[in-house]
């Protein structure tokens, strides 16, 4: 089949085959690239198959091309060309090259969807600018695929052969825009054991790019079908069918999916279907924020995402803290609290860095907090140091992952009024981030050593706990100065001893 094709990286091809040319290497361009190139989608991943050994051409085309090498596979004998670098305004290219010995088309058939597992001849796609059409080899048919917009395996063994397909199926289908075709969802439904064999490094890698998606809920509700979610996270299948308060409109498992659709649409790239978008109009938004939530946190994943991760995890505790009052009201106490630490053990098992996990986990044992800081009117000064103090990094993540929270809770019966009071205080609080040196962190006006010398104290986790009282007192506005402060700790410490002094013998 003749393929008109045009592409950016045309020039780049052009140098690539007259190295491997005068290599004397017959070589393809796959995968990817060719399925990116059909769809006229930006790319600047190339993947080439080479007969002959990558990681011995590698080098030296990476030399030729004034690039780097990078072995990968020393088993299967793959590496990777990285030419140009982005921070220095040029493009930055990665040539993936695999060795194959048995012809390509027996290459294709052990790649993993039909889409891709196309070739085309380096010297065919590298002239095509002059010729304006190259030959496509398809014997899997994924042209056609493409056309259908399908994900389709290219055999009954392609999840055996490598278990993290399984979820790579889902993150394509979100990326793309494209259905899985229904034997290949049997065949995952079949083969979703697998994944619990997977390398945690690739799982995380495949979650955050389905979560980079917008409306990436409805994606993680096609895992749960075909039966990957239970298989990462059983701990989070446990809360399926655990009914909430009257309030709630959905039960544990679906409130925490409807809050990474609720997320996406507050971070204005997804939509809510349950109220109009005018509700947007009471959020605060600014292009600071905007660039905020994109952010790079660790190891490629960005702040956006991790709220997403922090959504599907926050109510993981709800089924072990469910009690029921004698009033017979349903309470869930501590769920935040115990919450943090199963997703933490959760994330860790799926090789996130420490940074990752600790926004996550703070963003969850933080996440009613927002609504604890005031009753229906503005909080106090002392409320805010508290909640910035507390919360930290996560600070304005877990404000927006409030809101998510309460979108999620009421769904189609949002109250209007209350959404109003909850977006406003949001807001409030937002905008005292701002006053750092009055509100969210003032330099002190002692310190340990101050309070030692004065009162003839000796190190310990009094000095942290006084120290920390006369900042609440100075921002509250009781104190201003360094003898103010100086007075307050010696009030303190004079209640402290009259507490000493009237304990009962058993407790002093």
């Amino acid at each position: 089949m003749k393929l008109q094709l045009k592409t950016a990286a045309q020039p780049l091809l052009a140098r690539i085959n007259d190295f491997l040319t005068s290599q004397k290497v017959q070589a393809y361009v796959v995968g990817g690239f060719i399925r990116d190139l059909l769809l006229a989608r930006d790319t600047a991943d190339i993947d080439i198959a080479l007969r002959a050994d990558a990681l011995e051409v590698g080098p030296r085309m990476a030399t030729a091309l004034h690039g780097k090498f990078i072995p990968l596979d020393k088993v299967n004998r793959v590496g990777r060309v990285v030419l140009g670098d982005a921070e220095a305004g040029t493009t930055k290219w990665q040539i993936d090259l695999s060795t194959i010995g048995d012809g390509i088309e027996k290459d294709l058939r052990r790649r993993d969807f039909t889409i891709d597992a196309m070739a085309i001849n380096t010297e065919e796609i590298a002239t095509m600018q002059r010729l304006d059409s190259a030959e496509l080899i398809d014997p899997h048919h994924g042209l056609e695929d493409i056309q259908k917009r399908t994900i389709r395996a290219v055999s009954q063994t392609v999840f055996k052969q490598d278990a993290a397909r399984l979820l790579r199926a889902v993150r394509m289908a979100a990326e793309l825009d494209f259905t899985i075709s229904d034997d290949t969802q049997e065949l995952i439904r079949h083969n979703c054991h697998l994944i619990s064999g997977v390398a945690g490094e690739r799982i995380r890698e495949e979650l955050l790019r389905l979560l980079a998606v917008a409306d990436s809920g409805q994606f993680l509700l096609t895992l749960d079908k075909l039966g990957l979610m239970e298989e990462l996270a059983p701990e989070l299948s446990q809360t399926r069918g655990v009914e909430q308060l009257r309030e709630h409109h959905w039960d544990v498992f679906h409130h925490s999916i409807k809050s990474v659709d609720a997320v996406d649409f507050l971070l204005r790239r997804g939509s809510w279907p349950y109220t109009g978008g005018e509700i947007l109009d009471y959020v605060p938004w600014s292009q600071e924020l905007a660039d905020y939530f994109e952010l790079g946190v660790s190891g490629g994943s960005n702040r956006r995402q991790l709220i997403k991760v922090a959504a599907i995890l926050h109510d993981i505790a709800k089924p072990q803290t469910k009690v029921l009052t004698a009033k017979g009201r349903t309470r869930f106490l501590g769920h935040a609290t115990q919450g943090a630490p199963i997703a933490s053990g959760i994330l860790a098992r799926l090789r996130f860095s420490g940074k990752e996990i600790k926004l996550v986990a703070d963003i969850i044992r933080y996440h009613l907090r927002p609504v604890q800081i005031s009753h229906h009117e503005l909080p106090t000064r002392r409320a805010i140091y508290r909640y910035f103090r507390d919360t930290g990094d996560a600070a304005i993540d877990t404000l927006f992952f409030s809101l998510a929270d309460h979108l999620a809770t009421r769904g189609p019966n949002l109250d209007t009024d209350d959404w109003r009071y909850h977006a406003g205080l949001v807001g409030y609080v937002l905008s005292q981030r701002s006053r750092k040196e009055e509100v969210v962190s003032p330099a002190r006006l002692i310190n340990g050593h101050d309070l030692m010398s004065h009162f003839s104290l000796r190190p310990g986790p009094e000095i942290g706990q006084l120290l920390e009282a006369i900042q609440e007192a100075r921002v509250s506005g009781e104190i201003a100065t360094k003898d103010e402060a100086l007075s307050h700790a010696s009030h303190l410490l004079n209640l402290r001893k009259g507490e000493i002094h009237h304990a009962p013998p058993a407790a002093r």
